[in-house]
């Protein structure tokens, strides 16, 4: 075996037991914990609603959506931040059209993150149409269980009462 294929091993454990981790965050606090699948990748889905008097009663649907791959580019990190939106809207409860605010933490977590998807991560938030607000995130794991997270940390205009909320929990979920 060659250092690349140990190194690659050690990344993608690395990755793999980030998750794991996370998932018991997201249980620990309080979150739906499933999974699904992302193409060959493993998906963990967490997901609460939250509702309290300083948002005028509205609820906020925080769903986590985290994948670890062998490696995240911008384009890989679009395409799944897309389909993790989406996947979370067609998940999420209520009436059509008496929703409240529904809020993504799209993250792919690799050994091998190159700094195209960690800049668009950092960028801004997403938006698909007018009802879902998306943070992309990276998380760039070298030792298992610890990773170095990039996301959007500014406001928002739409569901942008919420961002104090969405940003304590991306901190705890990944720290």
């Amino acid at each position: 075996m060659t250092q690349q294929g140990i190194g690659g091993a050690r990344s993608a454990d690395a990755a793999t037991a980030y998750l794991e981790t996370l998932r018991g965050r997201l249980a620990a606090d309080g979150c739906e914990v499933t999974g699904t699948l992302w193409g060959d990748s493993q998906v963990v889905i967490g997901s609460r609603s939250d509702r309290k008097a300083r948002w005028f009663g509205t609820k906020v649907q925080l769903f986590v959506l985290a994948a670890a791959v062998p490696e995240a580019d911008d384009t890989s990190l679009a395409s799944f931040t897309r389909w993790a939106m989406e996947y979370a809207g067609d998940l999420r409860g209520g009436l059509p059209g008496a929703r409240n605010a529904l809020m993504v933490l799209p993250a792919l977590i690799s050994g091998n993150i190159r700094p195209s998807a960690s800049d668009w991560a950092a960028k801004d938030a997403r938006l698909v149409g007018t009802t879902v607000v998306g943070r992309p995130v990276t998380v760039q794991t070298t030792v298992p269980g610890t990773g170095g997270v990039t996301m959007y940390r500014g406001g928002v205009t739409w569901g942008g009462m919420f961002t104090g909320h969405v940003l304590e929990k991306a901190s705890l979920y990944f720290p």
